[in-house]
């Protein structure tokens, strides 16, 4: 069934509230919706959204790239050679990982719909269900206190706090989070590359020394410092996560080969897709290092992509899934459900959206 269409279209979805870290603070997101069209009228979905300060993506690029050379990379292709299409989507032009992630998840989504199989079940996933963590954003202490306070009520046993921007403020903004979490709700901090090592070590160790018991910290230093990863992993008990310094199944190889990290933060804008995504927890599985898998803030569909990969990939124990609750109104249907801090996906073909 061949690939006889690849189209795209940009829209705007605004927050309930600011989403603020260390690197950057946005009240809405630009999403690029793509649609793969085969010569049976089956269409395929995709997604992504163009988060420049990470990835290095904008929305013009992304467009760009899915209807040059990616697109020119997989028409006329037959779908049911999908894992030669999605090298093909890899080789197609260099970086341009959120594009390539869009058109990844919309083959994905095809495939199954031709099928008529879940995307979860297609990749060999069992359950349906997941508890994702919520995140705190980066603000005054009495703020995320409140927040903190808001998200345990609403029945969230995880807490993501969003640190960096001001090494002294963010020990009292971390006691005042645990303070309103109380002992039962784990709590988990990103540096959004924010601290210097040396700062990461001090305040992690007084974290420990208060006995404010932290799951693990996510990218606690720039994403070119593995150095530093490795020096704060060396003198601290608590578990290291990498996330920006992990974007391709390389750059992951490599930061396990130095013993650089505990954990790693697995996401599709990072690595232009699913394939790429299910190499890296694969990787990491070998090496003995589990993964989460999160997203940027992204729409409902490209985290509802990511929400198959997780409930299939056995290495995958860690979900930061909360993006789509942090959307005033997405004006999409289906996907991925929740009910509290569960999430569920449908038993519908492929991402179960539309």
């Amino acid at each position: 069934m061949k690939i006889v269409n690849v189209t795209s279209e940009r829209r705007e979805v605004k927050l309930k509230k600011p989403f603020k870290t260390a690197l950057r603070q946005v009240t809405s997101i630009e999403v690029i919706d793509v649609r793969v069209e085969l010569e049976n009228g089956e269409v395929g979905f995709g997604s992504a959204s163009a988060t420049w300060k990470i990835t290095g993506d904008s929305m013009e690029g992304m467009q760009a790239a899915i209807h040059g050379p990616i697109k020119e990379a997989i028409i006329d292709k037959d779908i049911v050679s999908l894992g030669s299409i999605l090298t093909d989507l890899q080789r197609s032009c260099v970086g341009n990982t959120s594009a390539k992630a869009a058109v990844d998840i919309a083959l994905h989504d095809a495939y199954c719909r031709m099928y008529q199989i879940p995307l979860y079940a297609y990749l060999g996933g069992k359950s349906n269900v997941v508890e994702t963590d919520m995140t705190v954003s980066i603000d005054h202490p009495d703020v995320m206190y409140k927040e903190a306070t808001d998200i345990v009520k609403q029945g969230f046993k995880v807490i993501k706090i969003k640190v960096g921007n001001d090494a002294k403020q963010d020990i009292y903004r971390i006691e005042k989070v645990r303070e309103a979490a109380g002992d039962q709700v784990h709590l988990r901090l990103d540096a959004n590359q924010g601290w210097t090592s040396k700062q990461a070590v001090q305040i992690i160790k007084h974290l420990e020394r208060e006995n404010i018991r932290i799951e693990l910290v996510e990218q606690p230093v720039p994403s070119n410092d593995i150095e530093g990863l490795k020096f704060i992993r060396e003198r601290v008990a608590t578990p290291i996560m990498a996330d920006e310094s992990a974007f391709s199944p390389k750059q992951s190889f490599q930061l396990l080969q130095t013993g650089a990290v505990d954990l790693i933060n697995i996401k599709l804008m990072k690595t232009g897709g699913i394939r790429q995504a299910w190499q890296i927890a694969d990787i990491c599985e070998a090496a003995g290092i589990q993964c989460m898998i999160g997203s940027m803030m992204e729409s409902i569909a490209s985290v509802t992509a990511a929400a198959h990969v997780a409930v299939a990939h056995q290495n995958i124990t860690y979900y930061d899934l909360d993006a789509p609750l942090w959307m005033a109104d997405e004006g999409l249907k289906g996907g991925m459900q929740y009910n509290g801090s569960i999430v569920e996906l449908q038993d519908r073909n492929g991402l179960g959206i539309g």
